[in-house]
């Protein structure tokens, strides 16, 4: 409320039911809405009957718009104005506390909304030295960058920010341990002749596709077009094939028998 519209309101026969709402910045509705349930009652009325207010009905809206500023139930509001020999404080202290307990959810929302935001940027919430210490010597903290340069503008990486943005050093370290214990078990199968299509080679393929669902969802034809790229891409080829000399077309052999055998054609697979 504004000093004019007290001053307004002072005026002989007071404000109409329009004045008001235009002045506080409610409307029209809503003082009558008011007046209904008889928390802020007009003092006067026109000849025609319609409302006016004076000076004090004003002020008492300029408090209820405080209270309900404050989040207290308008039955609550009316409650407080009309027993000033009530204790005002205390309402008003139980909804500073819920205030301060909406700040604190609050924050706790924008430090979430922070951690997406420098996740999507980074790529990861770990420092290099983190980095390094989790996933071994041969990682190179530069990949999670050159990641974000490549897919920064996907769902999937988008979707990956959000799940990174909740992770801790040691959920890394378990997705570290679980993608090693994978590693190894594609190199001992590529080692021992284990042929794609087989239900042991479908069985890898399926834990290969289970540990990308941990940065987002794959679908079976994204799982192939992933396996394209590792056997088509020098550094993913690299990455693999010093595991195990062919291990990256081996996968990639293997990931397309499986998608055949669930009812997916790796040569019309698109990126859905």
């Amino acid at each position: 409320m504004t000093s004019t519209a007290m001053d307004d309101a002072a005026e002989p026969g007071g404000l109409t039911v329009g004045a008001v709402a235009s002045h506080v910045g409610v409307t029209v509705r809503t003082l009558h809405h008011w007046d209904a349930i008889g928390l802020v009652r007009p003092s006067g009325r026109t000849a025609g009957g319609y409302r006016l207010y004076s000076a004090a009905d004003v002020a008492r809206i300029h408090r209820v718009l405080i209270y309900r500023e404050l989040g207290l139930p308008l039955d609550d509001i009316g409650e407080l104005l009309d027993a000033p020999t009530v204790d005002v404080t205390v309402p008003l202290r139980q909804q500073r506390a819920q205030l301060l307990d909406r700040i604190s959810r609050l924050q706790s929302m924008v430090d979430a909304v922070d951690r997406m935001i420098e996740a999507a940027r980074a790529g990861i919430l770990l420092s290099a030295e983190e980095q390094v210490e989790i996933f071994g010597q041969r990682w190179k903290p530069s990949l999670a960058a050159g990641a974000r340069d490549r897919w920064g503008e996907t769902a999937q990486w988008a979707q990956y920010a959000e799940r990174a943005a909740g992770m801790t050093p040691e959920d890394w370290r378990q997705v570290a341990h679980n993608v090693e214990t994978l590693e190894q078990d594609l190199a001992a199968a590529k080692r021992a002749g284990v042929r794609p299509g087989s239900a042991g080679a479908n069985a890898l393929a399926e834990r290969h596709r289970a540990s990308i669902d941990a940065y987002f969802d794959c679908s079976l034809s994204m799982h192939v077009c992933m396996g394209r790229m590792l056997a088509a891409d020098p550094g993913f080829t690299a990455y693999y094939d010093a595991i195990e000399p062919g291990l990256a077309v081996w996968l990639r052999d293997v990931i397309d028998a499986n998608a055949r055998d669930r009812g997916i054609d790796p040569e019309s697979a698109t990126w859905t």
